[in-house]
């Protein structure tokens, strides 16, 4: 069985189980949502994985409706497969940005398949295309997109990426979160040289509800890091979220602030940062896998955040950032809401990719 089928038969209850997966879902979800579940736990549970399916299936509309709606095409199209249907297969995968070399070595594995399994019709590699785009993402190394906690103290989650890319706002709508999980979190706003950084984060902290630390404009990043977690230790904090500077335009001045920011950090709290979070604007496609690398220079970058991935056709950026930058993609953004900020999850990334191609 391929693994997109695995996929499918995770999804499925077990009576459905021989059932189509998609058409299985849309009932499943349908009916949990008509049947009043009588353990409340149970019911918040499962209302909470069907909006975090549905989220997905409508933050990927784009994508979808971009290169998934030009892989269905592309079956109809020829009746056999030749090299014609390969050339057009990998300019749609790189036009989904992919990556080239992703691509080419991607390929070069679907040539192998046809070649030794006799697949002919471009119906039948319809699904073999979707299990080894998810292979891309699976194989060699397990990338999980599960936060590091501190069991003893607070955790620190130092931000970074370059200006414009969300990175104030995904800190936000991770603060949304945490604290409806019940956990006690504190912004710290180490942004101090871009004029309004501080201010921004001290306002979403106030509608939050969530606690925050900052100086004035212009002061010394690092002595605020200390001061904020000082605080976050003193008053049992459970997570510290801190924003710093994006000038990538001068990668010996940032790395040395991270790097003293570090050292700060975990003079306070061993084995701090607990995660390095780099957020990257999917909308900048390439640029964005640039930056990822060039910030991998600067710090060890422990994950990714994927913004406004609902904001662009090219969703195969996930897969381009496992393979060319080889670290976890933590978590996307789907949508402006704060519920929009997903843990990213490959199972449901696959689902609302392609469930309208399967």
């Amino acid at each position: 069985m391929g693994l997109f089928n695995k996929i499918k038969n995770m999804f499925q209850t077990e009576e459905k189980k021989k059932e189509d997966f998609f058409d299985e879902k849309v009932e499943v979800f349908q009916e949990e949502s008509k049947e009043e579940i009588s353990r409340e736990d149970s019911s918040k549970g499962n209302l909470k994985k069907q909006d975090d399916v549905k989220v997905y299936e409508k933050g990927l509309t784009k994508s979808r409706e971009g290169f998934v709606s030009r892989l269905a095409s592309l079956t109809h199209k020829y009746q056999k497969i030749n090299e014609d249907y390969f050339e057009e297969l990998e300019e749609i995968l790189i036009m989904a940005d992919i990556g080239v070399n992703t691509v080419m070595e991607f390929m070069d594995r679907l040539r192998d398949r046809v070649r030794h399994e006799n697949i002919e019709s471009p119906e039948e590699l319809k699904e073999v295309i979707v299990d080894e785009l998810f292979i891309i993402y699976v194989e060699d190394e397990v990338l999980s997109s599960k936060i590091k906690y501190n069991e003893d103290g607070p955790t620190v989650l130092l931000f970074v990426g370059v200006n414009g890319v969300g990175k104030t706002t995904t800190i936000a709508k991770l603060a949304h979160i945490l604290k409806e999980q019940g956990q006690k979190v504190l912004l710290v706003g180490a942004d101090t040289f871009r004029a309004g950084a501080v201010a921004q984060l001290n306002e979403w902290a106030e509608r939050l509800d969530v606690s925050f630390y900052g100086k004035e404009e212009g002061a010394d990043p690092a002595s605020v890091v200390f001061d904020g977690v000082t605080r976050a230790v003193e008053d049992q904090y459970d997570v510290v979220l801190v924003d710093t500077a994006g000038r990538l335009q001068n990668k010996v001045n940032l790395m040395k602030e991270l790097e003293k920011m570090n050292r700060v950090i975990t003079s306070i709290v061993p084995g701090g940062p607990h995660e390095t979070l780099l957020v990257v604007d999917a909308t900048t496609g390439q640029n964005g896998i640039s930056q990822a690398k060039s910030f991998q220079e600067i710090t060890n970058i422990t994950g990714i955040v994927l913004t406004k991935l609902d904001g662009t056709a090219k969703g195969g950026i996930v897969l381009a950032i496992k393979e060319e930058v080889g670290i976890p993609v933590k978590y996307i953004g789907l949508g402006e809401r704060k519920e929009d900020l997903q843990v990213f999850d490959i199972e449901k990334y696959i689902y609302g990719l392609f469930k309208d191609m399967m």
